[in-house]
């Protein structure tokens, strides 16, 4: 068993330490504001970000940067992808070589478009930095429900280490040497998901989320293999597997942001709404920009763009995709 710090106390972060210390880790959970560290060992639970999830007194909570990671072997990232950087460049002054940082969050830096390895790396080159991602809700994974994820490392052997340490009754782990399609599929899916919301919120059904999540994958599989990733990843765990969890369930905050932006409302009523980090909206720039970069038709990602940033009607963009010139479907991995 490790010596495990979870930097993030959100829904996620705190899901997870709760299953690793049920299973024997030495876990500690660090908090950006010392008034949220206190509510938790007050209330044995994260009341905000993960209720009813019984928080036990084995572990340790902490807004103190050194306190938190100096004695760590694994260190998990689990702040949203806008704080990266600055979470990451807060701890590298103490986090020593040795120590493997383990990256739970999904999306790409703004304003940089870098994957989030990446942005680690820059921030913490002394340490190892490994990507576990795949379809989780925190909610699920807090109650100890079966869940599979994907782990990936330039050094495979600690991917190995992090799944051999992760793995339990109800946390199944599989390695993947494809970082770049495992955090490409990670967070391109969320963009889709708002579209799923969208069409919920639209009062659409079945088949247009159907449609929706095929041809998303589509876009994404397209996407993901121009910069590097593999197609076989886009059909595992971190593609179409946190696809499918993403778009289908009301745990999704990118599928409940797309349903009251569906309903009528904008981006800013929306966020505040929704209350959490909503990474779909964060990365839609992103994945239009690479799509122009490396010349790749993605038409459901430049509607989304259109909606968020352009005002655009929801359901004149879902015309316009039905209405697009048509194309035959098998060739999904081309421009069209």
């Amino acid at each position: 068993m490790k010596k495990v710090s979870v930097i993030g106390s959100g829904g996620w972060g705190t899901a997870l330490a709760v299953m690793l210390d049920k299973y024997g880790h030495d876990v500690t959970i660090w908090c950006r504001r010392e008034e949220a560290a206190k509510a938790i060992k007050e209330n044995s639970e994260n009341s905000e970000y993960l209720p009813n999830i019984p928080v036990r007194e084995t572990i340790k909570v902490t807004a103190d940067d050194k306190e938190a990671v100096e004695n760590a072997e694994i260190v998990i990232n689990a702040v949203p992808s806008k704080h990266v950087r600055t979470t990451m460049t807060r701890f590298s002054p103490i986090l020593k070589e040795g120590q493997i940082i383990v990256n739970v969050a999904k999306g790409l830096e703004g304003g940089t478009y870098l994957r989030l390895s990446q942005v680690i790396k820059e921030c913490v080159p002394q340490c190892e930095v490994c990507t576990m991602v795949g379809p989780t809700h925190a909610e699920e994974v807090g109650k100890g429900i079966p869940t599979v994820c994907a782990v990936s490392c330039d050094n495979m052997a600690t991917a190995k280490m992090v799944q051999s340490e992760f793995g339990n009754p109800t946390f199944r782990l599989y390695t993947n040497a494809d970082t770049i399609g495992m955090e490409m599929g990670a967070a391109l899916k969320n963009i889709i998901a708002l579209a799923a919301g969208m069409s919920d919120g639209l009062g659409f059904g079945d088949n247009t989320k159907a449609a929706l999540i095929t041809r998303g994958l589509a876009e994404i599989c397209r996407l993901g293999i121009a910069m590097g990733g593999k197609l076989e990843t886009f059909m595992g765990l971190s593609g179409v597997g946190d696809l499918i969890v993403t778009c289908t369930s009301m745990h999704s905050r990118n599928r409940r942001a797309g349903i009251l932006l569906g309903q009528g409302k904008s981006l800013e009523e929306t966020l505040t709404e929704v209350h959490m980090v909503v990474e779909g909206a964060n990365t839609a720039k992103a994945a239009l920009m690479f799509s122009e970069k490396y010349n790749v038709d993605m038409p459901i990602i430049k509607a989304i763009n259109e909606v968020l940033y352009e005002g655009k009607d929801a359901r004149k963009a879902v015309i316009e995709l039905m209405m697009r010139s048509s194309k035959d479907e098998i060739n999904f991995l081309k421009n069209e």
